[in-house]
């Protein structure tokens, strides 16, 4: 009875949002608009009167983009989509010509000015911009088309992006042929009393909201048992503990935008060759970038920075929901190391941990934890941090974000016209100057950079720089292929740590009763004044020890000439050098382990 009443004053036209939606809209400020966007080029004369009827005809197949946002007064609860009754679609398609020559630098500089502009609150949160006159980019035919699209991220994620471009494109050159919709006929906005009725009445129906919430994480925690297995030395990067940089200031309003395009093949060829994701390669590719950037303005900072990477929670239930289906992890980038190879191979341990760790909380319900907090407090809170630039006495939550979205890996079209590539734009905030995005279609991979003015004022030395990390992991890559399938050791080089080896040896002939094979394949990399490595096979019996690089070891170990010998006295032992971070190990933690009890069994050495 009492929930009759209650879905009685509950209106059936409003669409509340979510409070992981509603984050999106009280973090936007003046200097920070928050929507996502792209840009499409479009090979051929396309008319504009073409586009918008293409438009016209499919925009219904996405509903929230005839919505607008109605806000309950005072803020007690968060705003909800109503049907817009004076939706007008041409208010949100603008036409514009390219300024000559019609080159890329005009078209990056168009789509930044585009982009620093705010979206008005009070019509459907959405732009589409054409251009023409695209007559100077090489590989795109003379007299083609960009069109430059703005979507809220109250509205949208990415993933959700990807899919409403099945509205705008065709898969073949052959248009899809459209019936014409029916009479868009909404009804009438609702009053103030109508709002905090429906927000009331929505409370009443849940009060208990935020305690269920935090059941839910704690009950999944403790269900997983993750947690539980989850050594002190592979907990995840804490908020707040990145590292200052330039990156992480005060930003201003005008934006910076500029991209790169990589062949996807050469980047999955990479991911496969070091058994690695194609994730972990793109994070080694903006690390090696951003270390260079860094570096070059004598502003890399010792201690590693930290990425924020999306996690799409998108599921098949999800497909007819566009808003924002997502939880965060950190990831250390390891800039602070040189050799791109261990660089790459620290990322891919870094994600893993970051993923464990993700699993045994349950990313759904962490990203459902913005429901219990309310807008009011919430939006004047982002506006005071703001205001009094507070992000200047903190350390930052991260130093970039880097989020990659899968595209078609085929060809679109619209009305006949093919789509020559697309990339990504999307927001930033005071402290979080810079934001990667990554997109891949149809045999490319356009890694796109958003910043500001101030932040990465020359983003297009950045944006080479990308390139050419790419170029740098690819021939490491190569090279560190080479070396693992040769049949030859290793340069011959003598360091003080050789003498743990030759006794490893002698240590593994003398025992190899008690040693049972298939425990793996170990390489070691020394480092110091001398950097050697050793390959540790114990796969069969006697397990061998040699000089040299292992081809696809089961675990990698890292640690210098320096520390080993302190093992080998056994004045530090292998737990705690790994604890201590004085060891890395990259691999299979229980063949480690495994090795960790055979060193320990070995005679110390003396000194």
């Amino acid at each position: 009875m009492i929930e009759e009443v209650l879905n009685s004053f509950i209106q059936k036209n409003m669409e509340p949002i979510s409070g992981l939606d509603a984050t999106f809209l009280y973090a936007e400020t003046s200097t920070s608009p928050m929507h996502i966007g792209g840009i499409a080029i479009i090979e051929g004369d396309l008319k504009f009167d073409d586009f918008r009827e293409v438009i016209r005809k499919r925009i219904h197949q996405a509903p929230r983009l005839r919505k607008r946002l109605v806000f309950v007064p005072f803020s007690i609860d968060h705003p909800y989509w109503v049907d817009d009754p004076k939706f007008d679609l041409d208010m949100h398609l603008h036409h514009v010509a390219l300024p000559k020559p019609g080159g890329w630098s005009e078209l990056r500089d168009m789509a930044s000015k585009i982009h620093s502009e705010t979206l008005d609150r009070s019509r459907p949160l959405r732009s589409f911009t054409f251009v023409e006159g695209i007559d100077n980019i090489a590989q795109v035919p003379k007299g083609s088309v960009a069109i430059i699209s703005k979507v809220h991220h109250v509205a949208i994620d990415g993933m959700a992006g990807v899919g409403l471009m099945s509205i705008m494109f065709d898969l073949t050159p052959s248009p899809k042929e459209m019936p014409e919709p029916e009479p868009f006929n909404p009804e009438r906005m609702p009053n103030e009393l109508a709002l905090v009725m429906n927000s009331t009445a929505s409370f009443a129906k849940n009060p208990l909201k935020f305690p269920k919430m935090l059941g839910n994480v704690i009950g999944n925690t403790l269900k997983t048992g993750v947690l539980s297995r989850i050594q002190h030395s592979d907990l995840p990067t804490a908020p707040f503990s990145a590292p200052r940089t330039v990156l992480n200031g005060t930003i201003s309003a005008r934006r910076k935008w500029n991209l790169v395009i990589l062949e996807l093949e050469r980047v999955k060829a990479l991911k496969k060759k070091m058994e690695t994701t194609f994730n972990d390669v793109i994070l080694a590719i903006c690390s090696g970038a951003l270390r260079r950037y860094l570096s070059e303005k004598k502003k890399l900072p010792q201690k590693s920075l930290v990425a924020s990477i999306p996690i799409s929670i998108r599921t098949q239930e999800d497909t007819g929901d566009t808003g924002n289906r997502i939880s965060n992890m950190l990831i250390q980038l390891a800039t602070n190391i040189a050799d791109p190879i261990e660089r790459l191979q620290t990322i891919h341990h870094n994600t893993v941990k970051g993923k464990t760790y993700n699993n045994a909380l349950g990313a759904e319900t962490l990203s459902n934890m913005a429901e219990a907090v309310p807008f009011g407090l919430a939006n004047q809170a982002a506006r005071l941090y703001s205001r009094f630039n507070l992000s200047k006495i903190h350390k930052p939550v991260y130093n970039a974000m880097i989020t990659n979205v899968p595209g078609p890996p085929m060809p679109l079209y619209i009305h006949g016209h093919k789509m020559v590539s697309m990339a990504g734009l999307a927001p930033i905030l005071d402290g979080m100057g810079v934001i990667i995005t990554v997109f891949s279609y149809n045999g490319q991979v356009t890694i796109s950079t958003t910043s500001d003015a101030k932040t990465m004022p020359d983003i297009d030395i950045f944006s080479r720089y990308l390139r050419e990390a790419a170029n740098e992991l690819e021939e490491a890559v190569i090279k560190y292929e080479k070396e693992a399938t040769s049949d030859e050791p290793a340069i011959p080089a003598t360091a003080e740590s050789d003498i743990i080896f030759e006794r490893m040896k002698a240590h593994l002939k003398k025992h190899a009763d008690k040693i049972k094979p298939g425990k793996g394949i170990f390489q070691f990399n020394v480092t110091g004044d001398v950097p050697t490595n050793w390959r540790v096979d114990l796969n069969k019996s006697p397990g061998t020890v040699r000089k040299m690089k292992a081809k696809n070891p089961d675990v990698t170990l890292t640690i210098s000439d320096e520390h080993l010998m302190k093992l080998g006295r056994g004045k530090l032992n292998f737990q705690m050098a790994f604890i201590q971070g004085r060891l890395k190990v990259d691999g299979d933690s229980e063949k480690a382990m495994s090795l960790a009890k055979i060193i320990a069994k070995m005679p110390k050495l003396e000194g």
